[in-house]
């Protein structure tokens, strides 16, 4: 394939890629008709890029998103989606991202943490060049923890890079992060699988994707490693009740994957993927029995 051919391959597939993502409705008046579906992407680090292949497999299968609820990594990759409404675009951003990209290690100012989290927001301003939740093309929520009351903190409203950076602060390994009157850090604390947060934001179907399984790990070596895999172990046995309240479960295979081992992104991409096809004849099914159930309740009046 010549340079001129390749290049006009890449557009062919940047144009269906966008074709495909209008099939994803975000126009309230568009749901009248059917369910008010949310996505749900929890929290697991690296892990995380199986987010963007369950995406890409939602959106190849003509799966509606009206909404998306997210805890740590799950809120960085929604909010990269709520913008575009494109997985090409999103896949693009995923595969050219690396640690250095987001981790800026300071230990001259490292009470609190480690890694400031200040080039994780530069990293969003960048990639989404919109100030506020609001103007995002889907609803969308990240999930913070109040690390003074312990309480789960919905940031769905004001400065998008700011609410992701408090979303994604690990304690003890990223500093906490000042926001809307709160020190905040990431929301797995309290909630890595905020199936409530869309049930409370109107959701008819909650499609929750969970990355946490799986604790066992063995190259334990600094102190950084300990916090990782304590947080790890605190992350995954919080959502045991949340798997059970989803609608339909989506658990990618990358339990094998650290929490910042970014060299198996290509893998992880790919076990989303696979485990967003498989989930799709659930979703059609829980999305036409809502239908069938709303039609009845219409008929009796």
């Amino acid at each position: 394939m010549n340079q001129k051919t390749g290049w006009l391959f890449v557009v062919l597939l940047t144009v269906l890629a966008g074709c495909a993502s209008l099939t994803t409705p975000t126009d309230p008046g568009a749901t009248a008709n059917r369910p008010r579906v949310a996505l749900v992407l929890g929290g697991g680090a690296a892990r995380g890029f199986a987010h963007v292949g369950v995406i890409r497999a939602l959106e190849q299968e003509k799966i509606p998103i009206d909404l998306i609820v997210g805890t740590s990594v799950g809120s960085l990759i929604g909010a990269l989606y709520a913008h575009e409404l494109n997985s090409f675009e999103l896949e693009w951003t995923a595969f050219s991202l690396e640690k250095d990209d987001l981790l800026d290690y300071t230990f001259m100012s490292a009470g609190m943490g480690p890694i400031k989290g200040e080039r994780l927001e530069a990293f969003v301003n960048k990639k989404i060049p919109v100030v506020n939740i609001e103007s995002l093309k889907i609803p969308f929520a990240a999930v913070a923890t109040d690390l003074n009351r312990g309480t789960r903190v919905v940031l769905d409203r004001g400065p998008l890079a700011r609410a992701i950076r408090a979303s994604c602060a690990i304690p003890g390994v990223f500093q906490p992060v000042e926001h809307q009157g709160r020190l905040l850090v990431d929301g797995g604390t309290v909630d890595n699988l905020p199936v409530a947060v869309a049930r409370d934001k109107g959701a008819d179907i909650v499609i929750a994707v969970d990355i946490s399984q799986n604790v066992t790990n063995y190259n334990i070596t600094n102190l950084v490693d300990v916090t990782l895999q304590a947080v790890h172990i605190m992350f995954s046995e919080n959502v045991s009740q949340r798997r059970r309240d989803a609608d339909v479960l989506i658990s990618p295979a990358v339990g094998s994957v650290a929490m910042m081992d970014f060299t198996q992104k290509k893998r992880v991409m790919q076990a989303g993927m696979e485990a967003g096809q498989q989930a799709a004849p659930a979703i059609r099914a829980a999305m036409e029995a809502w239908q069938a159930k709303n039609g009845r309740l219409n008929a009796a009046r």
